[in-house]
């Protein structure tokens, strides 16, 4: 099954539009589409902010980083300002992701999802 995004008006492909393109190229209707990429996204956020990580085979995988705190500066005033310990998201894309981005894998210049 191809899913075309050629179609895309922006270079930003949100999640409005990737449930018009469940709508228009899978079948589902329009409240089905929406509520599928909603809970796949609420899956993934779930996942993370219970500090699990994501991997999405041939994609990459998602995960939670934990920065220590340390000192920073504020480069209008060159104040010295603390900066508190949090947690990132990182994401490191798949192999097979970065070939086809670079256009090196047999999946280059492919456009479909």
């Amino acid at each position: 099954m191809e899913i075309s995004v050629e179609s895309l008006e922006t270079p930003a492909l949100t999640k409005a539009q990737l449930a018009e393109l469940l709508f228009e190229q899978i079948g589902l209707n329009k409240r089905e589409s929406k509520d599928m990429i909603d809970a796949f996204f609420d899956l993934i956020a779930d996942s993370l902010v219970e500090g699990g990580d994501v991997k999405i085979s041939g994609f990459g995988n998602f995960q939670i980083r934990t920065k220590a705190p340390r000192p920073g500066r504020n480069p209008r005033t060159g104040e010295a300002i603390p900066i508190q310990a949090r947690r990132v998201v990182t994401f490191h894309a798949s192999h097979k992701l970065k070939e086809q981005i670079q256009g090196d894998g047999p999946a280059a210049g492919v456009t479909d999802l």
